[in-house]
Protein backbone atom coordinates (compact mmCIF):
# COMPACT_ATOMS: atom_id res chain seq x y z
CA UNK A 1 0.00 0.00 0.00
CA UNK A 2 1.51 3.30 -1.07
CA UNK A 3 0.49 6.54 0.58
CA UNK A 4 1.75 10.04 1.21
CA UNK A 5 3.46 10.46 4.58
CA UNK A 6 0.64 11.78 6.83
CA UNK A 7 2.77 14.42 8.57
CA UNK A 8 4.01 15.69 5.19
CA UNK A 9 0.42 15.80 3.89
CA UNK A 10 -0.88 17.69 6.93
CA UNK A 11 2.00 20.16 6.70
CA UNK A 12 1.15 20.75 3.03
CA UNK A 13 -2.43 21.63 4.02
CA UNK A 14 -1.13 23.99 6.70
CA UNK A 15 0.80 25.75 3.91
CA UNK A 16 -2.22 25.95 1.59
CA UNK A 17 -1.09 23.08 -0.67
CA UNK A 18 -3.04 19.93 -1.59
CA UNK A 19 -2.31 16.84 -3.72
CA UNK A 20 -4.00 15.36 -6.79
CA UNK A 21 -3.06 12.28 -8.75
CA UNK A 22 -1.97 13.11 -12.30
CA UNK A 23 -2.50 11.09 -15.49
CA UNK A 24 1.12 9.96 -15.49
CA UNK A 25 0.62 8.27 -12.11
CA UNK A 26 2.50 10.97 -10.22
CA UNK A 27 1.16 13.17 -7.43
CA UNK A 28 0.81 16.85 -8.31
CA UNK A 29 0.76 19.54 -5.62
CA UNK A 30 -1.45 22.62 -5.99
CA UNK A 31 -1.98 25.99 -4.34
CA UNK A 32 -4.35 27.97 -6.60
CA UNK A 33 -4.38 31.75 -6.79
CA UNK A 34 -7.14 32.82 -6.51
CA UNK A 35 -8.41 30.26 -4.00
CA UNK A 36 -12.00 29.05 -3.76
CA UNK A 37 -13.78 29.22 -0.42
CA UNK A 38 -17.35 29.20 0.82
CA UNK A 39 -17.75 31.92 3.47
CA UNK A 40 -19.66 30.17 6.24
CA UNK A 41 -21.51 33.34 7.27
CA UNK A 42 -22.98 33.83 3.78
CA UNK A 43 -23.64 30.21 2.78
CA UNK A 44 -26.73 30.09 0.55
CA UNK A 45 -29.20 27.18 0.40
CA UNK A 46 -31.43 27.28 -2.71
CA UNK A 47 -35.19 27.10 -1.94
CA UNK A 48 -35.65 23.83 -3.82
CA UNK A 49 -32.88 22.25 -1.74
CA UNK A 50 -34.47 23.51 1.49
CA UNK A 51 -37.58 21.52 0.50
CA UNK A 52 -35.50 18.38 -0.08
CA UNK A 53 -33.82 18.78 3.32
CA UNK A 54 -37.07 19.40 5.17
CA UNK A 55 -38.61 16.31 3.55
CA UNK A 56 -36.19 14.16 5.54
CA UNK A 57 -35.57 11.99 2.48
CA UNK A 58 -31.91 11.46 3.33
CA UNK A 59 -30.36 10.21 6.54
CA UNK A 60 -27.16 12.21 7.11
CA UNK A 61 -24.19 10.66 8.93
CA UNK A 62 -20.67 11.79 9.70
CA UNK A 63 -17.75 9.36 9.32
CA UNK A 64 -20.07 6.38 8.91
CA UNK A 65 -18.38 4.96 5.81
CA UNK A 66 -15.35 7.08 4.93
CA UNK A 67 -13.76 4.61 2.48
CA UNK A 68 -17.02 4.18 0.57
CA UNK A 69 -17.30 7.96 0.19
CA UNK A 70 -13.82 8.18 -1.34
CA UNK A 71 -14.70 5.31 -3.65
CA UNK A 72 -17.91 7.10 -4.64
CA UNK A 73 -15.94 10.27 -5.38
CA UNK A 74 -13.54 8.27 -7.58
CA UNK A 75 -16.39 6.70 -9.62
CA UNK A 76 -16.13 9.01 -12.61
CA UNK A 77 -14.53 8.90 -16.01
CA UNK A 78 -11.73 11.30 -15.07
CA UNK A 79 -10.61 11.25 -11.46
CA UNK A 80 -7.67 12.59 -9.50
CA UNK A 81 -8.24 9.96 -6.80
CA UNK A 82 -5.88 7.03 -7.35
CA UNK A 83 -4.82 4.32 -4.87
CA UNK A 84 -2.10 6.53 -3.39
CA UNK A 85 -4.56 9.36 -2.78
CA UNK A 86 -7.20 6.94 -1.45
CA UNK A 87 -4.78 5.28 0.96
CA UNK A 88 -3.42 8.65 2.12
CA UNK A 89 -6.87 9.95 3.11
CA UNK A 90 -7.86 6.65 4.71
CA UNK A 91 -4.71 7.07 6.81
CA UNK A 92 -5.71 10.65 7.74
CA UNK A 93 -9.21 9.42 8.60
CA UNK A 94 -7.72 6.84 10.94
CA UNK A 95 -5.72 9.63 12.61
CA UNK A 96 -8.80 11.84 13.05
CA UNK A 97 -8.01 14.45 10.39
CA UNK A 98 -10.08 13.36 7.36
CA UNK A 99 -13.86 13.16 7.62
CA UNK A 100 -16.87 12.28 5.53
CA UNK A 101 -20.44 13.56 5.49
CA UNK A 102 -22.77 11.01 3.94
CA UNK A 103 -26.35 10.92 2.72
CA UNK A 104 -28.08 7.57 3.00
CA UNK A 105 -31.32 6.56 1.31
CA UNK A 106 -33.05 3.30 2.18
CA UNK A 107 -29.87 1.93 3.73
CA UNK A 108 -27.71 2.72 0.69
CA UNK A 109 -25.01 5.39 0.37
CA UNK A 110 -26.61 7.95 -1.95
CA UNK A 111 -23.91 10.60 -1.92
CA UNK A 112 -21.52 12.54 0.21
CA UNK A 113 -18.28 14.41 0.53
CA UNK A 114 -14.97 14.21 2.33
CA UNK A 115 -12.21 16.53 3.37
CA UNK A 116 -9.54 17.33 5.93
CA UNK A 117 -9.97 19.29 9.18
CA UNK A 118 -7.10 21.10 10.87
CA UNK A 119 -7.98 23.55 13.63
CA UNK A 120 -10.88 25.69 12.40
CA UNK A 121 -10.25 24.94 8.72
CA UNK A 122 -12.02 22.31 6.64
CA UNK A 123 -10.48 21.51 3.26
CA UNK A 124 -13.17 20.05 1.02
CA UNK A 125 -11.70 17.41 -1.26
CA UNK A 126 -14.48 15.84 -3.30
CA UNK A 127 -18.19 15.07 -3.41
CA UNK A 128 -20.44 12.69 -5.31
CA UNK A 129 -24.11 11.83 -5.83
CA UNK A 130 -25.80 8.61 -6.83
CA UNK A 131 -29.20 10.16 -6.08
CA UNK A 132 -30.35 13.65 -7.04
CA UNK A 133 -29.38 16.30 -4.45
CA UNK A 134 -27.51 13.87 -2.15
CA UNK A 135 -24.15 15.68 -2.33
CA UNK A 136 -25.90 19.04 -1.93
CA UNK A 137 -27.64 17.85 1.22
CA UNK A 138 -24.25 16.61 2.49
CA UNK A 139 -22.73 20.05 1.82
CA UNK A 140 -25.50 21.79 3.76
CA UNK A 141 -25.00 19.34 6.64
CA UNK A 142 -21.24 19.99 6.53
CA UNK A 143 -21.70 23.77 6.73
CA UNK A 144 -24.17 23.46 9.61
CA UNK A 145 -21.70 21.19 11.41
CA UNK A 146 -18.75 23.53 10.79
CA UNK A 147 -20.69 26.52 12.12
CA UNK A 148 -21.77 24.56 15.21
CA UNK A 149 -18.15 23.51 15.83
CA UNK A 150 -16.96 27.15 15.37
CA UNK A 151 -14.89 26.63 12.19
CA UNK A 152 -14.05 29.75 10.20
CA UNK A 153 -12.74 28.37 6.86
CA UNK A 154 -14.33 26.09 4.27
CA UNK A 155 -11.74 25.69 1.52
CA UNK A 156 -13.12 24.48 -1.83
CA UNK A 157 -9.76 24.79 -3.65
CA UNK A 158 -11.39 26.22 -6.79
CA UNK A 159 -14.83 27.66 -7.43
CA UNK A 160 -17.17 25.89 -9.83
CA UNK A 161 -20.61 26.88 -11.11
CA UNK A 162 -22.00 24.13 -8.84
CA UNK A 163 -20.34 25.64 -5.74
CA UNK A 164 -21.12 29.24 -6.70
CA UNK A 165 -24.85 28.58 -6.18
CA UNK A 166 -23.99 28.08 -2.48
CA UNK A 167 -21.97 31.29 -2.24
CA UNK A 168 -18.48 30.07 -3.17
CA UNK A 169 -16.10 32.90 -4.02
CA UNK A 170 -12.51 33.35 -5.14
CA UNK A 171 -10.12 35.20 -2.86
CA UNK A 172 -6.52 36.26 -3.44
CA UNK A 173 -3.91 33.82 -2.20
CA UNK A 174 -2.55 36.43 0.23
CA UNK A 175 -6.00 36.83 1.81
CA UNK A 176 -6.46 33.05 1.85
CA UNK A 177 -3.14 32.51 3.65
CA UNK A 178 -4.08 35.00 6.40
CA UNK A 179 -7.42 33.25 6.90
CA UNK A 180 -5.74 29.83 6.78
CA UNK A 181 -3.19 30.72 9.47
CA UNK A 182 -5.92 32.12 11.71
CA UNK A 183 -8.06 29.00 11.19
CA UNK A 184 -5.41 26.34 11.77
CA UNK A 185 -4.33 28.02 15.01
CA UNK A 186 -7.82 27.58 16.48
CA UNK A 187 -8.48 25.05 19.21
CA UNK A 188 -11.65 23.45 17.80
CA UNK A 189 -12.34 19.95 16.55
CA UNK A 190 -14.51 18.41 13.85
CA UNK A 191 -15.91 15.66 16.07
Amino acid sequence: MSSINPEFLLQAYRMGIFPMAMEEGEIGWFSPDPRGIIPLDSFHVPKSLKRVISSGRFNVRINGSFGDVIDGCAEREETWIDETVRDSYLNLNGRGYAHSVECWLDGELAGGLYGVAIGGAFFGESMFSRERDASKVALVALVEHLIKRKFILLDTQWTTPHLKQFGAIDIAKSEYMKLLHEAIAMDVSFV
